[in-house]
């Protein structure tokens, strides 16, 4: 059988929520990573918890773009559909190109199987019109053929189904199953007769494919032909963020300390900073989002790196503590992982709804730093940079990311410490003892010195009351309140963040695009694609929000036409425009809950150029 050589491809795998859909991509996602592909990866949850076992609300996906140079997104459409039940056929063929292998469990294809998935006919390929290659394989009964003599029962033994898929992508794709086999093993660490058995059944897969050529013409690989040479991993946006603020801790020489309560979809923050008390990290999960936010200002009042982690929800109700250390001037990171809403809204999917709340959700003056991640491998620098300006400049800073983000995930290669910036907090000197007050302020920075409780010579008092800006007590006086709230707004704006970069076609533009964090990848991928067809695009995407870089209204001035477009109904441009004066961009606004499409993208922006 030829092999074909590709630059990229697009797999998505679906089923069943249960079926271990997410597990499957992440196998295929780190056995191309391990090899050097670039990739860019889309888990796509149902919002039910558990929905009925075949049920058209219940399928569950995850889509991985694999690429020999470097990829910014999931990929718009798959090249390989993966659907192994009927109910994922019918919800996630829309997802697939026209010329899409489709991989399908015919077991998984019965009367009631048909039924659950609204289909009127006993053939499913015909009545939706798939005229594409299909791979029809009874993979439940070759699973349980594999496993007969196992001693499992057939529940465990069709919980092993998924391997079978990823097995058989593996051999379409030309993969080395040794990386498969280790991270099974190490998956399942503690159960090795499972991991056993996951391996077996990947390798049926395999061979599967090899030994009946699976009704296709060749297989596939990919080259990787642009890596930088040093360690890799596949890494998530939510782990990203949590070794970020581990990174952080460990540069400024402090603890980490977490208060967080469980939220769809920050919670993995949680339980990867959970893992690593060795490293001087301390969680706790506590009984609501409000308390959440009060230990962890409570732990930076004692000298802590402090971070609380939630979603927009969390927020809404963390927002009277996070004024609390607006007022006292404590450090603190808040880590707002935005999905979709209002209330409850899209639990696992994704929005850039929560910019304005992060902004200005508070009462009163109350400005706080604000940064968004604008990639999984980018949560890394994110954090470790909010954490930095939170310690350095003595503010609580909001940390955005969002579902798409944080779910998803990339090849990450592994920093040295060593080359981050240094994070050094404006701790009291010596000189000021027996002469400390709170609010006592370096001249050029406006930021307060930290006293860390139980310095002899340093005693203080902070609270929610304000405070004289000399002596630190209690004052309600009109014009020391105006000074304190203009202290406290400068110190934000004097924050020195680095200037947005001007991407494509630089110079002479017809459209200036403008985003804003996790939308990086689908707004520079829409970029290219038009200067590839003529058409003079630029990028100037932001990660710095509050305060905006100095030359951010120099670089929106500077071009005919500028377009924002976000995961929101123009959250960031009437920012901007409160901001700058005489700017009036137009605006590409979407909340689907998805990642935006590209060709929606280029369609949209290419009619802006257009319109004279």
């Amino acid at each position: 059988m030829m092999v074909k050589e590709l630059e990229q491809v697009v797999v998505r795998f679906s089923g069943d929520s249960g079926d271990g859909m997410q597990l499957a991509g992440n196998i295929f996602s780190t056995v191309s990573a391990t090899v050097g592909n670039d990739i860019s990866t889309f888990p796509d949850y149902p919002a039910d918890i558990r929905a009925p076992q075949g049920s058209l609300t219940g399928v569950s996906g995850f889509q991985v773009h694999i690429g020999a140079g470097k990829v910014y997104t999931p990929g718009d459409k798959c090249d390989v559909l993966v659907a192994m039940n009927a109910a994922a056929l019918k919800t996630q063929y829309k997802f697939a190109k026209p010329t899409a292998c489709i991989i399908i469990d015919t077991d998984a294809f019965q009367k009631g199987d048909l039924e659950k998935a609204a289909f009127k006919t006993d053939n499913p390929i015909e009545e939706m019109g798939i005229k594409q290659d299909v791979i029809a394989a009874p993979i439940s009964q070759m699973v349980k053929d594999c496993l007969a003599d196992t001693g499992m029962d057939n529940k465990s033994i069709l919980k092993c189904r998924n391997m079978f898929a990823v097995g058989l992508v593996c051999w379409l794709f030309n993969r080395d199953l040794k990386i498969a086999e280790d991270f099974i093993r190490e998956k399942f660490g503690k159960k090795p007769e499972i991991a056993e058995a996951n391996i077996k059944v990947i390798h049926a897969g395999y061979d599967y494919g090899h030994n009946t050529h699976a009704s296709v013409a060749h297989t596939y690989k990919i080259e990787s032909k642009a890596t930088v040479p040093g360690r890799y991993m596949d890494i998530t946006g939510n782990k990203a963020t949590a070794y970020g603020f581990i990174a952080a801790a460990e540069k400024a020489g402090m603890k980490l300390f977490l208060g967080s309560y469980p939220i769809t979809p920050a919670t993995d923050v949680l339980h990867e900073l959970s893992k690593h008390k060795s490293l001087g990290v301390m969680t706790v999960q506590c009984e609501d989002e409000i308390s959440g936010c009060a230990t962890a200002i409570g732990a930076s009042f004692a000298g802590a790196l402090a971070v609380t982690s939630t979603s927009g929800p969390g927020v809404c109700l963390k927002s009277e503590a996070m004024n609390l250390a607006v007022i006292t001037e404590l450090p603190l990171v808040v880590l707002d992982v935005q999905r979709g809403g209002p209330s409850t809204g899209l639990p696992t999917k994704s929005e850039q709804t929560d910019l304005l709340q992060a902004l200005f959700g508070r009462n009163g003056e109350s400005p706080m730093p604000v940064i968004a991640a604008a990639s999984p491998t980018g949560c890394f620098d994110a954090a470790y940079m909010a954490c930095k300006i939170a310690l350095e400049h003595m503010t609580p800073v909001v940390l955005l990311t969002d579902g798409f983000v944080a779910n998803g995930s990339g090849a990450w290669k592994l920093p040295k410490l060593a080359d981050y910036p240094a994070i050094n907090p404006p701790y009291v000197t010596p000189e000021m003892k027996d002469n400390y007050t709170p609010y006592k302020r370096n001249p050029e920075t406006g930021v307060r010195y930290w006293a860390v409780p139980g310095q002899e010579g340093y005693m203080h008092i902070l609270g929610g009351l304000e405070k004289d800006s000399n002596t630190g007590a209690i004052s309600t006086d009109p014009d020391n309140h105006n000074l304190m709230c203009r202290l406290r707004a400068e110190k934000v704006a004097k924050i020195p963040v680095p200037d947005v970069e001007v991407l494509g076609c630089v110079d002479d533009a017809d459209l200036l695009i403008v985003g804003f964090g996790g939308t990086y990848g689908h707004l520079y991928s829409a970029m290219e694609e038009m200067n590839k067809a003529g058409r003079k695009t630029a990028l100037a995407h932001f990660t710095y929000l509050n305060p905006l870089p100095k030359n951010t209204e120099a670089v929106l001035k500077k071009y005919k036409k500028v377009v924002v477009a976000e995961q929101n109904f123009g959250q960031f441009a009437g920012y901007l425009r409160m901001k700058i004066d005489n700017f009036t961009p137009y605006r590409f606004n979407e909340v689907k809950g998805q990642p935006f499409v590209v060709a929606e993208l280029v369609e949209a922006f290419n009619k802006i150029i257009d319109n004279d």
